[in-house]
């Protein structure tokens, strides 16, 4: 997974002349959305492959592949409109936080019952949603318990079905965006009212992405000072919590500059924001928030929490009034 690296997404962003809404969003569909999705599709693909060849939950092909499909995943996550939200498919791929342990007890039931359903794919995309995408994969190549139970030939089975799903359920958002969406960014159409609409769509995007990493990716595990809750970091069996952090940030300064539309004082600000954060998320030494029980380490992960609470203010005491719009709610706000 190739995330843009600061100085060439500040490059891109100083390049470009005021625009236009419409050409403003025009511009990050097209550079920004479009690519994310085409990524995602491509790496989903390339998993499926290596499971059809590899199911061995140990093998570094298949947790390399999978991997780099999370990742692509992580990078456009937070673009929830649209072809993601069609028929469920942010949940699909990724059916988190996971609060009762649904997704372990959806897999412990297909393995004891070796539901033959799993080898057709139409049949297993209706099985809940909490056995399905990457979270689900993760506890069949990482959890000690699931990687080893029933037999080695379902789970190899269950392994290669998600993994076949999660790269469908990818090129249908791909897809979507390429054929019909893209074009509904480009101009308002039956879905958006007006440009401002569409801008509005991807400031949300923008605000929705910090919000997942202060409240969920940070806020989770840190719980509180009496009751710190490690367990509950993001994809801690495969090691990915801090890293979601590291590429959810990435991915998300690209587009808080390119909605900055070449404002200068802006696009220093938020530069400036992300590279704070990035810096202390670097800094860390702790890939799944392990130190949310130790004073000292809670610290440096409640200071680099603070610094995303930060851009959440910046994106909306700065960059909403500076376009003129506000983010308006999301679902996370319980609207």
């Amino acid at each position: 997974m190739r995330v843009p690296a600061p100085s060439l997404v500040l490059a891109f962003a100083l390049a470009a002349a005021p625009a236009a809404a419409s050409e403003l969003s025009s511009s990050i569909t097209d550079q920004l959305i479009l690519p994310a999705f085409q990524e995602l599709a491509a790496d989903a693909e390339a998993l499926a492959e290596t499971a059809k060849t590899d199911c061995d939950p140990q093998s570094d092909s298949l947790r390399a592949a999978y991997a780099d499909a999370f990742d692509a995943w992580i990078a456009a996550s937070h673009y929830r409109f649209g072809p993601t939200e069609t028929d469920s498919r942010a949940f699909a791929l990724a059916f988190w936080p996971d609060s009762r342990s649904k997704t372990p007890k959806a897999l412990g039931n297909l393995i004891r019952s070796e539901d033959p359903d799993i080898s057709d794919p139409a049949q297993f995309a209706s099985h809940s949603i909490a056995a399905r995408g990457f979270y689900a994969l993760e506890y069949l190549l990482y959890d000690p318990q699931l990687s080893a139970a029933g037999s080695d030939d379902y789970r190899c089975a269950l392994t290669r079905a998600i993994s076949i799903d999660i790269a469908a359920t990818a090129q249908s958002i791909n897809t979507d965006w390429e054929q019909n969406y893209a074009a509904e960014m480009h101009s308002p159409a039956d879905r958006y009212q007006s440009d401002e609409e569409i801008t509005q769509e991807l400031l949300k995007a923008l605000s929705t992405g910090l919000q997942v990493l202060d409240d969920m990716r940070l806020g989770r595990p840190l719980g509180t000072f009496d009751r710190p809750r490690p367990n509950r970091a993001e994809a801690r069996r495969s090691g990915r919590s801090l890293r979601h952090v590291l590429v959810s940030l990435n991915a998300l300064e690209p587009l808080a500059l390119a909605l900055t539309d070449s404002r200068a004082d802006l696009q220093s600000k938020i530069t400036a924001g992300f590279a704070k954060a990035r810096k202390k998320a670097g800094t860390l030494n702790d890939p799944v928030f392990a130190g949310v029980a130790d004073p000292a380490s809670r610290f440096r992960i409640e200071s680099l929490q603070q610094e995303i609470i930060n851009l959440r203010a910046l994106v909306s005491g700065e960059l909403g009034p500076a376009l003129g719009i506000s983010a308006g709610f999301n679902s996370l706000d319980g609207d």
